[in-house]
């Protein structure tokens, strides 16, 4: 039996799907959030926004030092694993 050749590929594809949706909920947490208005709401968008720019700064530093491997496939990994953290971890704290 041999191995498939896109097994790698299929894996980061099924964890990119899975970012997707994990940024999806926490896009609909920070609406409503948003939504209520007030200091609150001002707050979250300021932090939203701060947060992307630290998450790319951290991913360019990263790409630019070597840190995301050697090959196609194992920087697509490690990006997506990079920015799921990220939203993983807003998920738990707006939820």
């Amino acid at each position: 039996m041999t191995k498939w050749p896109y097994g790698g590929w299929a894996s980061a594809g099924i964890d990119a799907w899975a970012l997707g949706m994990e940024a999806s909920a926490v896009i609909g947490l920070r609406v409503m959030r948003m939504a209520t208005g007030g200091a609150d709401a001002a707050a979250e968008a300021q932090l939203m926004v701060s947060e992307k720019m630290q998450a790319a700064l951290e991913l360019q530093t990263a790409m630019v030092t070597g840190q995301l491997g050697n090959t196609p496939l194992a920087s697509t990994r490690k990006t997506i694993r990079h920015y799921r953290r990220k939203v993983k971890a807003n998920r738990k704290r707006l939820g």
